[in-house]
């Protein structure tokens, strides 16, 4: 589609995107400090460790309840809430006195996580224009990831004038993010105009019953096990088993980050162009390759150049699953379920992989364990192969 020929991108998104940055800044801000914490309570690695997890365990369970709110009280409300009930759980961290309480905060806050980004998401569908949902889903994504690598550095920073502080800081850019969006959003149409009835809810069933979804639930899973489990959790140790120097760790994330980063400014418009299945199938296969190899590559600039490889990957495969699931359920319904089985799959997926993959890695090696991945990136091209373009292409002159 020509430049001049897009849909501008509305004004509602732009609120969205923006609060997206804030609130990645935010969780990265406690991210680097969060094991420390944790262990200032004279704890072990284990427990420090299982902090972490128990946030993104609480965002699992409570995805079918996020979903289900999100039909019943709207997409507005239940992000609100959401934001300030993880803003709540944030400040509270910051003076807990105990392990225990610890745990019980931060798996509130997986709640509040999962409020917010089912129905972040369901705002997306709501208000992009069928038309330009790659790039709207790029925009997003593209806002998180940059925050995502400017918070840690933040966070670390503000460390230094004690533990507690970040987490206060991440309150705080809730707090201006929930307020943002509240304010900006208050006259936003979320629904369009009808003179009937409103359309009835998507329905989980009804999204099983298509392939399209299918497809998504197949490649959100192994997007998650790949490059929001594996890469995050078993790269690193990885790189340093290797390398015997944690900078060279940091080095292969950034720059797998970079690689998702560059590919998700041109991955949207693809989507929108070319249509969304193209794009999710050689993601599917460039992650595979990217993170199979891993295993074997003792050289550093090998190490290096499959790292971004597998940020690539990433970069195509989610703007073009989101696309599809947009389409899927249309702007003249709700599908909160829909949502949050997608990210349910998701979340599953970044949970099992590092674990199962570090099995894997004790048992016969990197090498086995990082192919492995790979035949989980490919074994989702299947249900792909079978499932067909939903992107509706305008004739021309229409």
């Amino acid at each position: 589609m020509p430049a001049e020929d897009r849909p501008p991108f509305p004004a509602e998104l732009r609120v969205l995107v923006a609060a997206a940055f804030v609130i990645a800044i935010g969780f990265g801000l406690v991210s680097p400090v969060l094991p420390a914490y944790a262990r200032s309570f004279d704890v072990g690695v284990a427990a420090a460790s299982f902090v972490v997890s128990i946030f993104a365990f609480f965002r699992l369970v409570f995805a079918p309840a996020g979903g289900a709110l999100v039909q019943r009280l709207g997409e507005r409300p239940v992000y609100l809430t959401g934001l300030l009930l993880v803003a709540a759980s944030s400040l509270a961290t910051a003076f807990a006195q105990s392990y225990g309480q610890l745990l019980v905060l931060r798996g509130l806050g997986g709640i509040g996580s999962t409020m917010f980004t089912v129905s972040a998401m369901a705002l997306l569908v709501r208000l992009a224009p069928p038309a330009m949902r790659g790039r709207v889903s790029s925009a997003y994504a593209s806002s998180f990831l940059v925050g995502g690598m400017l918070g840690p550095v933040l966070g670390g920073a503000l460390a230094g004038f004690g533990l507690r502080l970040p987490f206060i800081a991440y309150a705080a850019a809730l707090v201006t993010a929930t307020l943002v969006v509240a304010l900006r959003l208050t006259g936003a149409q979320l629904r369009p105009t009808t003179t009937g009835p409103p359309a009835p809810p998507m329905r989980l069933g009804e999204a099983l019953g298509t392939a399209s979804y299918r497809a998504c639930l197949a490649s959100a899973f192994a997007n998650g096990w790949c490059n929001f489990g594996v890469r995050v959790a078993v790269l690193p140790q990885f790189a340093v088993a290797v390398h015997d120097d944690t900078w060279v760790a940091g080095v292969a994330l950034a720059l797998a980050a970079l690689g998702t980063a560059v590919t998700l400014q041109v991955a949207g418009r693809v989507a929108d162009s070319v249509g969304r299945r193209p794009l999710v199938l050689v993601g599917l296969v460039v992650t595979a390759a990217g993170l199979g190899l891993l295993g074997l590559s003792h050289d550093l600039l090998v190490l290096f150049l499959l790292s971004a490889v597998s940020g690539v990957g990433a970069g195509l495969v989610n703007p073009g699953q989101q696309a599809t699931v947009a389409d899927l359920i249309g702007s003249t319904r709700s599908g909160g379920t829909v949502l949050s089985t997608f990210q349910m799959a998701q979340d599953a997926g970044a949970i099992l992989g590092p674990v199962l993959v570090g099995v894997v890695a004790d048992q016969v090696g990197y090498g086995w364990a990082f192919a492995t991945t790979a035949v989980v990136s490919l074994l989702a091209v299947g249900p792909w192969l079978l499932a067909p373009e939903t992107l509706e292409r305008v004739p021309d002159g229409a």
